[in-house]
């Protein structure tokens, strides 16, 4: 591969294709020339890179002859129709979607935990879902070194996740609620402003959700170890962006409060943020646009010998998402 790179970015007017943009100018990734992709609603449209107006093309109607790296976030659907297209054109895929993530020849990487991965693909990483990004990253310092058994974590998940609809129908919601209005329903199944709806994808037979068993079964992929037991539970809150999290893990040997906030302090990716006596600890608000992981109410659970509890904060859009898939494709390099 030449040192510069031909790049794509699959859904390039979707949230997340928006953030890998920006992300790619931001970083400096040496991109040769840039190729925008996104369903035939978007043909035509143009979107400003470094400068220069790039006009968006039809997926559905584009050759893919001579991309190096493909950056997708376009739904599962289109990335299991298109993916291996790209790659039968050489291209390498980095995949937001959650088409390839469980497959046992595709990577599901997050650099600061498992990078080496990388070296095994054949044409396809996987990008985790947003909530397993950061939970693995700020829980992996830990399990390197007191091993953890047991995970139970409670999402509590903006409404980007969710893409611009979303975020959309959060501000209007909010608009009609205060004006005395009724609320105009599309995205979610109930009303999101003011609200926090215990369902984040569809429910499967078990009574978990889809995103819930995304998060549970990632983690054991991500981390390398199918004994880690966990249980997760995901909420949608009336936040626009960054996901928080309530984390409560065992471990097999004990550590303290002050023990886990020397580790993550040093760890890849991490910012602690913990001091209760000031009110300083993670927010959504603080999180959104920034890279790192943050971390914050560490505290030893007096219902367990070996128990740690974490509140754990990042912009899903970014960290959770675009950012991500950039620092996989700065791996390529």
């Amino acid at each position: 591969m030449p040192k510069n790179k031909n790049v794509a970015v699959v859904g390039a007017t979707g949230a997340v294709g928006l953030e890998m943009l920006k992300i790619l100018k931001e970083r400096q990734f040496p991109v040769k020339d840039i190729r925008l992709f996104a369903s035939d609603r978007s043909k035509g449209k143009k979107l400003k890179f470094k400068g220069a107006d790039i006009k968006v093309e039809d997926l559905s109607r584009s050759r893919f002859r001579g991309i190096d790296i493909a950056l997708f976030s376009a739904g599962a659907d289109r990335s299991f129709e298109f993916a291996p297209k790209f790659v039968r054109a050489k291209a390498v895929v980095i995949d937001n979607s959650s088409a390839f993530r469980m497959e046992k020849d595709v990577p599901l990487v997050v650099p600061e935990v498992n990078r080496h991965a990388i070296k095994r693909h054949r044409g396809i990483i996987a990008n985790p879902n947003c909530s397993t990004i950061q939970m693995v990253v700020a829980l992996n310092p830990i399990h390197k070194k007191y091993r953890i058994k047991r995970i139970v974590v409670n999402t509590y998940q903006s409404v980007s996740g969710a893409g611009l609809k979303a975020m959309a129908e959060l501000t209007t919601q909010t608009k009609e609620i205060i004006r005395g209005r009724d609320i105009t329903r599309n995205v979610f199944p109930h009303q999101v402003a003011f609200n926090c709806l215990p369902q984040v994808d569809t429910f499967l037979k078990n009574g978990y959700t889809k995103e819930e068993m995304k998060t549970m079964n990632e983690t054991r992929k991500i981390m390398e170890d199918g004994s880690l037991k966990i249980s997760a539970t995901c909420v949608r809150v009336p936040v626009f962006r960054s996901h928080s999290e309530s984390v409560n893990i065992e471990t097999e040997r004990k550590l303290t409060a002050g023990e886990a906030r020397e580790l993550l302090r040093k760890a890849p990716g991490v910012v602690v943020v913990d001091n209760p006596g000031k009110s300083l600890y993670p927010l959504a608000i603080y999180a959104a646009g920034r890279d790192e992981v943050f971390v914050g109410r560490i505290r030893e659970d007096e219902s367990v010998a070996s128990g740690l509890n974490l509140w754990v904060v990042s912009d899903n859009l970014r960290k959770g998402s675009a950012l991500n898939a950039v620092q996989i494709a700065e791996y390529l390099l």
